[in-house]
């Protein structure tokens, strides 16, 4: 892991999402990091906007982030 920052860790957690985001003709990025650990992200392209976003969220982006980064807290979509 060495000595990567958060952002650098949820960034490189994100590279391993994104291609399947951008399957489906979306992408995300990074807001913001909040103090108390909170992830916001945006979805773009197809992924904005869709049904599915909101489980997409919660089941696959914060699941990762959570999984490479413990200390985040929530991923939330703005």
């Amino acid at each position: 892991m060495g000595n990567k920052t958060i952002l650098e860790r949820v960034q490189d957690a994100l590279e391993e999402i994104r291609p399947y985001l951008q399957a489906d003709g979306g992408d995300i990025s990074i807001v913001e990091i909040t103090d108390d650990n909170i992830v916001k992200v945006q979805l773009m392209g197809a992924c904005d906007g869709c049904p599915m976003s909101a489980q997409t969220m919660k089941n696959g982006v914060e699941l990762v982030i959570k999984t490479k980064v413990p200390e985040i807290k929530e991923v939330v979509a703005v």
